[in-house]
């Protein structure tokens, strides 16, 4: 049968070595980003391109029970991958939830400044269409 560790009562001190204590001994260098003064979140996914094209940023209420949706449109020459990719650093940046649908991205809640932003420094012409 197991023995089991009791705690002392009468305030003596308690025997305990760290489980890390020999991680200090250890020399682990520097990631590379660190030794360079660069962070991942300074890095942006996407290089800024001259012109990817227009996309539009939609604002719609219809058809989701009153909940605003900000829709982004018109998408030519992006692949699926790289459209999941630019949305999930758009929820990222808004702090929402969002999907890519059809070749359309939305992102839950009113953003359209904020995906204007993104969209922009991915090297795209975002407009602000309808309501």
């Amino acid at each position: 049968m197991k023995e089991k560790k009791r705690l002392p009562t009468s305030g003596e001190q308690i025997a305990w070595a760290s489980p890390f204590a020999v991680l200090k001994d250890i020399a682990i260098p520097p990631a590379p980003e660190a030794r360079a003064g660069v962070t991942l979140r300074d890095a942006p996914l996407f290089a800024p391109k001259k012109n990817r094209g227009r996309v539009d940023i939609v604002r719609q209420t219809g058809h989701r029970g009153g909940k605003t949706v900000t829709v982004v449109t018109g998408f030519t020459g992006i692949g699926q991958a790289e459209q999941k990719t630019l949305a999930k650093e758009i929820q990222k940046a808004c702090g929402a939830g969002g999907t890519v649908k059809e070749g359309r991205i939305e992102i839950q809640g009113d953003q359209r400044e904020i995906v204007a932003r993104i969209l922009t420094h991915a090297g795209f012409l975002p407009v602000c269409a309808g309501g």
